[in-house]
């Protein structure tokens, strides 16, 4: 978020100065730090699909070995 703020105040400078890189370079800052926003949440959402499918299989693990238990005890 500061690269954003920081992005936000270089191209007002820019602006107020008429230095269009200045400008451009307040704009790409802020572009990149939504960029690295994006990456960050899509890497969380991954992390936490992948944490739900392992917790899923461990399900499945637990429910195949008590039904092993209970098929060895049908006497």
């Amino acid at each position: 978020m500061k690269d954003e703020i920081k992005g936000k105040a270089d191209e007002l400078k820019g602006k107020l100065t008429g230095d269009k890189a200045e400008e451009l370079k307040g704009k790409m800052e802020q572009e990149g730090d939504k960029l690295r926003r994006n990456a960050r949440d899509i890497r969380d959402d991954v992390k936490d699909k992948a944490d739900e499918m392992d917790d899923q299989a461990r399900e499945r693990e637990r429910e195949r070995d008590a039904e092993t238990v209970r098929e060895k005890r049908s006497w």
